[in-house]
């Protein structure tokens, strides 16, 4: 059975993948800047090398950036520390330096973890059944978006499905999305919620991860209060966090601007 310890450990090395730099890094007292490289084994999800990307474990930052933004990175990270560089009005002067390269700040998320021993699968009023591949196809539609991605449909590869008879109504999917690494989505049709159905997927797709041998991990914007209750409600615990910039092009395409 794994446990907590190297589960962290297991992160903090895809982190190290996905940054260019090593996984001691992240427990390091000293903050890190390293040149941003390309890498076949970080996650499939990335597009490398990034402009600046500044992740925290809670000891310190390391920032795997362009060389052309290292410098003031680092001024930047030193002076607001690992907490203060992932909040405004600091984030707001980093946006301004990005500016300059036309990029601006993008995306910033919480990262969770699984506490082995904090781990119980829960229960629902509604049937689950837990899903292959070809049997999960047919629910790449608008309203199982998180859970699973047409897009990406190649790195989906177990679900958990609540029925109602016939009926799906809620579905929590497994992305592969790096070898060591399955990423947990869920989707609960908005008539159903409330019911237990989200911690009820969710922990019983961990379990089965888990039993597959690879580490489950959950993603929640800072603001979804809602998705961060059931990620703690199904043992799952804050590991790390990330902010990434990227072309203000591409963020403009996302505000629907272009």
């Amino acid at each position: 059975m794994m446990t907590y310890d190297k589960i962290l450990r297991m992160a903090m090395e895809q982190s190290a993948t996905d940054l260019s730099c090593q996984p001691e890094d992240f427990s390091s007292a000293e903050n890190q800047v390293v040149i941003s490289q390309t890498s076949e084994n970080a996650h499939k999800y990335l597009e490398l090398p990034f402009f600046c990307q500044l992740v925290t474990y809670g000891n310190n930052v390391v920032a795997s950036v362009n060389e052309n933004i290292a410098a003031f990175v680092k001024t930047y990270i030193n002076k607001y520390g690992a907490v203060g560089c992932f909040e405004t009005p600091a984030i707001l002067s980093l946006n301004e330096e990005l500016m300059k390269y036309r990029h601006k700040v993008c995306f910033m998320a919480r990262y969770y973890l699984p506490v082995p021993e904090l781990m119980v699968v829960q229960e629902c009023p509604y049937q689950l059944k837990v899903m292959e591949k070809r049997e999960f196809e047919k629910y790449y539609l608008p309203q199982f978006g998180n859970a699973i991605c047409a897009k990406n449909s190649e790195r989906d590869v177990i679900a958990v499905g609540a029925f109602e008879g016939s009926k799906l109504v809620g579905l929590a999917g497994a992305s592969a999305d790096c070898d060591s690494m399955w990423q947990i989505g869920v989707d609960v049709l908005p008539e159903y919620r409330r019911q237990g159905i989200a911690s009820a997927i969710t922990s019983r797709l961990a379990s089965e991860i888990m039993h597959a041998g690879k580490v489950p991990y959950y993603c929640a914007a800072w603001s979804n209060i809602k998705s961060a209750r059931n990620a703690v409600k199904c043992g799952f615990r804050p590991a790390w966090v990330e902010l990434t910039a990227k072309s203000i092009d591409f963020v403009n395409k996302m505000n629907g601007s272009e």
